[in-house]
């Protein structure tokens, strides 16, 4: 099964992902999202796949925040889908992908039980 993650190697808990991905020797396809960000199609997929709200895609951290947002703003697809093309750095992560699936590994257990329903060991 195809596996992506959408990594921000800065972030501590996403590298405690990939390494659990590495650890049950998964393929895996990773993306820098910071340095490749996602186009709207890319997004909208993710959102559309998503085991959750479109909304739990949007970090709510001090750079949110920072740009005068409210988080009632971002509730739709499309609204989370434009405030991530424009801001990429607000996307949740990491994000773990397949084709059908789209999970939020944060926090790292939500990661370790995603991999583990993948069957890895």
């Amino acid at each position: 099964m195809a596996l992506t993650i959408y990594h921000n190697p800065s972030c501590g808990t996403s590298r405690k992902v990939l390494d659990a991905i590495r650890a049950r020797d998964l393929d895996v396809e990773v993306v820098a999202y910071l340095k490749d960000p996602p186009d709207a199609r890319t997004l909208r997929g993710l959102v559309d796949r998503l085991d959750g709200d479109a909304a739990d895609l949007v970090r709510k951290d001090p750079f949110f925040s920072s740009l005068g947002l409210e988080a009632s703003d971002y509730t739709t697809p499309k609204a989370v889908v434009d405030l991530l093309v424009e801001h990429p750095r607000l996307l949740q992560r990491p994000l773990l992908a397949t084709a059908n699936t789209v999970v939020i590994g944060r926090p790292p257990a939500a990661a370790e039980a995603f991999l583990d329903s993948l069957g890895g060991s």
